[in-house]
């Protein structure tokens, strides 16, 4: 009998602040956060779970509504063996589903700061 093998979830790296701030969410987003995420790790996607536009393929986020509220986690699949957190906020403004210039710039400079650390993972895991 052949036993088969149990699949692995890629381990999950959060950058900056970003498990601080899903820590801090209400639990039932922390649940809908953490699902996704999970479904991530296992080379899945998530229903909620949504490419960001202008980010190319494997960027996605999160939404979810909680009493009124909008909260979103964005994550990046991109980089092989490991699933990155690179933000996570609650939207402030009541006006449009845009997403402010600055939560996106600070997006593309966490994932800029996960392709470097990626980079070391490999060089580390290679040397």
């Amino acid at each position: 009998m052949e036993a088969t093998a149990k699949p692995v979830p890629k381990p999950l790296v959060w950058v900056a602040d970003s498990l601080e701030t899903v820590r801090s969410f209400p639990a039932e987003v922390k649940d809908e956060v953490g699902v996704a995420l999970l479904h991530a790790q296992f080379g899945g996607k998530h229903e909620k779970a949504k490419p960001l536009r202008n980010f190319g393929s494997g960027v996605l986020e999160v939404v979810s509504d909680h009493r009124g509220d909008t909260f979103r986690a964005v994550y990046t699949v991109r980089l092989a063996g490991r699933v990155y957190v690179l933000h996570a906020f609650q939207k402030k403004s009541k006006s449009g589903i845009a997403t402010p210039k600055a939560e996106i710039d600070l997006m593309k400079q966490r994932l800029k700061r996960a392709i470097e650390l990626h980079t070391i993972w490999e060089k580390q895991q290679h040397g």
